[in-house]
């Protein structure tokens, strides 16, 4: 049975005290872990607030990106070591902003996954197409050549221990949604795409997560599809009232 794991990325939101408001205003509210798993991905400049300030709780801190080398000449970028030094658990890479505002390639997002693990970390996969793509029929082929990259090189031990996360371009910060059949349809492929590359035994151990608008009024719905076992959230994770809402969708 995959835990579900319920991801708020806050994108470039909040400085350190929102940050330590936030927590303050959840960390006592939120599920057994060993049902749902509770994580924020907060910007580099939070990162120090958010590990203190969740140190007594369950709540898991999380890094929106890191680069490939640990230390280096490198201005401006995050290192994984630190990340790690620091307390965090999970580090997302391959967001589709990175990939469309800062140009990251799959072979970029392989690396950085490499990166994540070498550090004790666990990254959180992105993948998704472009509605341009979903309408030229494009999406299973664009999806698994995602995945594939991504993938490369990782055991399947690691690939059992990281989450991949369907964010669907056209469906993040538009207001849009994708049906709940559409998210599964697509979450579906992304596991028979690790199955063909591994096993049915790694696929089936991989969480994947739906991070196309998932909001407190259609959690319940994508949580209930059979490949989706969680989300990745932006906006409905910046208020503690809307992410507890989504973390206790099994309430």
């Amino acid at each position: 049975m995959r835990k579900p794991i319920i991801a708020g990325n806050w994108k470039m939101n909040m400085n350190p005290d929102e940050t330590r408001a936030f927590v303050a205003a959840v960390k006592n509210e939120l599920p057994d872990p060993s049902k749902v798993e509770s994580v924020i991905a907060a910007p580099a400049v939070d990162i120090t607030a958010l590990v203190d300030a969740a140190k007594d709780s369950v709540l898991v801190p999380a890094a929106q990106n890191a680069n490939d080398h640990e230390s280096g000449a490198y201005t401006g970028e995050t290192s994984p070591k630190v990340l790690a030094d620091l307390g965090v658990k999970y580090v997302i890479v391959g967001h589709s902003e990175r990939r469309g505002y800062y140009h990251e390639t799959n072979e970029d997002v392989n690396k950085k996954a490499k990166a994540v693990f070498a550090n004790g970390m666990k990254p959180i996969i992105c993948v998704g197409e472009s509605l341009e793509q979903r309408e030229a029929g494009e999406t299973e082929d664009w999806v698994s050549t995602q995945v594939e990259a991504a993938l490369n090189g990782l055991s399947a031990d690691q690939v059992q221990q990281l989450v991949i996360a369907y964010e669907p371009i056209w469906a993040i910060g538009t207001g849009k949604t994708a049906t709940s059949d559409q998210a599964e349809e697509v979450c579906r492929h992304i596991r028979e795409t690790i199955a063909k590359l591994y096993d049915q035994t790694t696929a089936d151990a991989t969480r994947i997560q739906y991070g196309g608008s998932m909001k407190p009024n259609n959690v319940k719905e994508l949580m209930a599809q059979p490949d989706i076992d969680g989300g990745l959230v932006g906006g409905a994770s910046l208020q503690p009232d809307s992410f507890l809402q989504l973390v206790h969708y099994q309430d």
